[in-house]
């Protein structure tokens, strides 16, 4: 048989589940995943080798109309990966109302194979996952639907082998050994993000971003340093917590979630730096790999 390979693009709107779906389709937490809208920012591939293919996922920001140079940043990076994608998988929540039309110009003007996946079908009725099934066959006239539920990996696999046999012919893109095209810096960085986005309310994570600033590898200990950037010294207080309580907390979550992920000791410093109005200028967006 020969090898196929191929990038494989998940889409969708914010809470759609693309990322519960990621880390199942990869078997690897590989993106962040809470209950709050707009936590991915980044595209982040995640890498399924076997014998005879090589899958490259994409996880990219769930697509909303941008407000400001930060979402127009993230959604740069959807229409990125709609461009290079060989199949497009679309999440869509069973419940998801979609009469707007940005998402599906996208998936109507691309030449690459929609998949549609009904997600969190547990919370739904037959009949219901029926209706949506016609719904999204009159709509986008896909190349398949899968009815799924990430969060519990129902009709994962069956996905899985669809895309295997969608795939184009051609050798590896990436050393089979290989997981992601992200470093460790950035998932050490990502995991203290969630922290901040499961432990914090309101506006308070989306005005955050982590920068690591050292990443040092000693014997069996890892040292990281990193930075908080909030926009305003309010924030900064917030952060830190009454005494120092709120920070401590996210340091220790995020050190047990990246010693899991590396699979060693983790010494890990955590501060908090105020650089105001961080989302809307481009010179700050760029440093944190927004901005080509």
């Amino acid at each position: 048989m020969s090898h196929k390979a191929g990038f494989v693009s998940i889409i969708g709107k914010p809470n759609a589940g693309k990322s519960t779906l990621m880390n199942a389709l990869v078997g690897e937490k590989m993106s962040i995943i809470t209950p709050k809208a707009q936590t991915t920012r980044h595209r982040i591939m995640g890498i399924v080798n076997d014998e005879d293919h090589q899958i490259i996922f994409s996880d990219t920001p769930g697509v909303i109309k941008p407000k400001y140079s930060l979402q127009e940043s993230m959604m740069n990076f959807v229409q990125g990966s709609l461009v290079d994608a060989d199949i497009i998988l679309f999440v869509t929540d069973i419940n998801e109302k979609y009469d707007e039309n940005e998402v599906l110009e996208k998936l109507l003007k691309t030449d690459s194979p929609v998949i549609v996946l009904i997600n969190k079908i547990d919370k739904s009725t037959e009949l219901e996952v029926k209706e949506k099934i016609e719904f999204w066959k009159e709509k986008l006239n896909p190349d398949a639907i899968f009815a799924i539920s990430a969060l519990l990996g129902y009709n994962v696999f069956p996905i899985m082998e669809y895309i295997k046999d969608k795939l184009p012919v051609h050798p590896a893109y990436y050393e089979k050994d290989e997981l992601t095209d992200k470093s460790m810096r950035f998932f050490a960085s990502e995991m203290i993000r969630e922290k901040i986005f499961k432990l914090y309310d309101k506006e308070i994570p989306y005005s955050t971003e982590v920068v690591v600033t050292a990443f040092k590898e000693e014997g069996n200990l890892t040292r990281i340093s990193a930075e908080i950037i909030v926009e305003r010294d309010s924030q900064k207080n917030i952060i830190i917590g009454k005494g120092g309580a709120m920070i401590k907390k996210v340091g220790t979550y995020a050190r047990q979630d990246i010693e899991e992920f590396i699979g060693g000791k983790v010494f890990l410093e955590v501060f908090v730096k105020v650089l105001s109005d961080w989302r809307s200028k481009k010179n700050h967006l760029k440093r944190f790999g927004y901005e080509d």
